[in-house]
């Protein structure tokens, strides 16, 4: 699963470099154990749930401040964007909906998870 935030500056040029990030990250244990395959590798599913809180910024106050995100047109068009773009170059993708009241569940397999920014 990948948590997917949009911020103002992000461009599809970015987004298409952040999925095949996601698909190449080497990530997943080879056969002496060491984090050396990719999702393709092992061909594993993909979700990618939109997620905008991830672009708060939490370093002051108790309160977290989300000037950095994407206003939500933006943030929807661009997440629209990188699901066409992950259906046509990855078989095995699902998606979140935009803008949802979600409940999803994750089992974290192992004290591992990485955040993956492009610039």
């Amino acid at each position: 699963m990948a948590l997917v935030a949009v911020e103002k500056q992000d461009s599809q040029q970015q987004a298409d470099r952040l999925l095949e990030r996601i698909l190449n990250y080497r990530i997943f244990a080879d056969v002496e154990g060491k984090m050396n395959l990719s999702l393709r590798d092992i061909q594993g599913g993909l979700l990618l749930v939109p997620q905008f809180t991830l672009a708060a910024d939490t370093q002051k106050g108790n309160r977290p401040s989300f000037a950095s995100a994407a206003p939500p047109e933006k943030g929807r068009e661009l997440f629209d964007y990188v699901r066409q773009r992950a259906k046509e170059i990855y078989p095995s993708v699902e998606f979140g909906q935009f803008g949802a009241d979600m409940q999803v569940s994750l089992i974290n397999d192992g004290p591992v998870t990485f955040t993956l920014k492009v610039n």
